[in-house]
């Protein structure tokens, strides 16, 4: 019984602090328009710390070019986002709002600094947490990076040869 109510005021709690971070995250920012998905500085920051936690032995081992593919793949993530609809585009966008937000960084994701200045190991671990996490919407927003990183990384061309695909068949081209 003890244990029954414990989780059920655990999950009130999670729930009202992903209601404030949200509340706190629409209040910083100017009122949501019906504008299409923007990849900003914060987004940007969130997305270089996730994109080599995620992809990790994908990319490329020299420093020059794994950061020039990490840069690469956020844009691709962003052009990703593009194509879908703009209701969907608006939630990433919360998504990304959310993980850059400081008090929900920290509580959510654990990352105490910025993005920009997370540890591998912090970014892993936040991962492991959302994609296990017994909250669905948490899992479900793991589920989203993971698709929109590795959907975009896949589907470029020129990540082909390292994965040995040849490319799609030329009579399916033609």
């Amino acid at each position: 019984m003890n244990t029954r109510r414990s989780f059920l005021k655990v999950g009130v709690a999670g729930a009202l602090l992903l209601a404030a971070g949200g509340a706190a995250y629409r209040w910083s920012r100017p009122a949501a328009t019906p504008n299409r998905f923007t990849l900003d500085h914060d987004a940007l920051a969130v997305l270089g710390a996730v994109i080599p936690a995620m992809l990790g032995p994908a990319l490329p081992a020299d420093a020059t070019a794994r950061v020039a593919a990490v840069q690469a793949s956020a844009g691709h993530v962003r052009d990703a986002i593009l194509g879908l609809p703009l209701a969907t585009q608006k939630e990433v966008q919360d998504l990304f709002g959310l993980l850059a937000l400081a008090p929900a960084r920290r509580l959510l994701a654990g990352v105490s600094g910025g993005w920009s200045q997370a540890e591998p190991s912090e970014v892993e671990a936040f991962l492991q947490s959302w994609r296990t996490h017994r909250l669905a919407t948490l899992q479900v927003a793991y589920l989203a990076l993971h698709d929109l990183i590795f959907g975009a990384w896949y589907a470029d061309p020129a990540t082909w040869q390292s994965i040995g695909y040849p490319g799609p068949l030329k009579e399916l081209t033609a």
